[in-house]
């Protein structure tokens, strides 16, 4: 698994929110999460990002004592999740991909319900409210039953459930799928003023690679259930190298092929990925570089087009992987 050093990390336990050793979690057999490693730190956003199907969902359950580890250890809030997963619960926030709401109630009975189970008084319940109130925005929705809500407001209204008792760590498993763009941006505020004002660490999986990339202070990239490369965006952005090339091009497999043995001949390149008719070409200076790989490509298959640009997280995937991160449609 590739690391991307990130400085010196203190030695002491209680700067540590959560940790996992060798975590494991299986069904039928086939590990979903596969002798998993973390270690994130308190008052740090961390980005976990992979495609539907990696564990990313799975590993937040664990994490969240919904599901026992099948081997391995997590230790969440200073507590271990198998054996003290009452104390982990106490100390954390979850909002999950699959909102669980009961339709008949309002949002504000749902809310106060919330503080009550955590032992918050009316008027801190109320306090709380009205501090979520900008999260929530939703105005008088409050007092009507969540079975008349859309989609982006019972997310919303999920969340602020998730916070109503100021927990020290939050969980947050793909907070902005099914959200517009106008409501997404409202989370990322939110998810940035909840972890610099009032410190939260936030565990937040992923599919959107520019939520990574605009929230994490750490990435974790998972794949078939193991972490295969963890670092800041820039580190691991900088990893695939200065520059990249995209060449498409129109041709069959074999020829596909010739042209990524010819391109890797070029002065100046490091390494070519093909992936069906598009070869991504890892270059120091690409300005430099493009001319002399247009030429070799024209030498072997005709070029639909030759694209210079910056890396970004999903060529880190592309890399460590073969494939991009498919991304489903996202419904308003």
């Amino acid at each position: 698994m590739i690391r991307i050093p990130t400085g010196a990390r203190s030695a002491e336990r209680a700067q540590t929110a959560i940790s996992a050793e060798q975590l494991v979690r299986t069904f039928d057999g086939t590990p979903a999460v596969d002798r998993l490693d973390l270690d994130i730190r308190r008052g740090e956003i961390y980005g976990f990002l992979g495609p539907n199907g990696a564990g990313k969902s799975t590993t937040v359950r664990v994490l969240c004592t919904l599901l026992s580890p099948s081997g391995g250890r997590a230790v969440v809030a200073g507590y271990d999740v198998a054996t003290h997963p009452e104390q982990v619960r106490l100390r954390i926030g979850v909002a999950l991909q699959d909102v669980a709401l009961d339709p008949k109630q309002t949002g504000i009975e749902l809310l106060r319900l919330q503080g009550r189970l955590y032992g918050l008084s009316r008027s801190e319940i109320a306090e709380r409210i009205g501090a979520l109130g900008r999260l929530i925005d939703i105005g008088d929705a409050l007092e009507r039953p969540i079975r008349t809500y859309s989609g982006g407001m019972k997310r919303r209204l999920d969340l602020a459930a998730a916070l109503v008792h100021q927990p020290e760590i939050v969980f947050l498993d793909e907070p902005t799928t099914g959200l517009d763009p106008v409501s997404r941006a409202r989370m990322w505020e939110e998810v940035h003023r909840l972890n610099q004002e009032l410190g939260m660490t936030i565990f937040l999986t992923t599919q959107y690679l520019e939520e990574a990339d605009e929230l994490a202070h750490r990435i974790g990239i998972i794949n078939g259930g193991r972490l295969v490369a963890e670092g800041t965006p820039e580190a691991l952005k900088r990893s695939v190298g200065k520059d990249l090339i995209v060449a498409r091009l129109a041709a069959t497999a074999d020829t596909v092929d010739a042209a990524r043995r010819r391109v890797e001949a070029v002065p100046g390149v490091h390494e070519v990925t093909a992936r069906d008719d598009e070869l991504v070409i890892t270059t120091d200076d690409g300005a430099a570089t493009i001319g002399a790989v247009a030429v070799a490509l024209d030498k072997v298959a005709p070029v639909r087009s030759l694209t210079l640009r910056t890396p970004t997280l999903d060529d880190v995937f592309l890399q460590l992987t073969g494939n991009h991160i498919e991304l489903e449609e996202v419904a308003s």
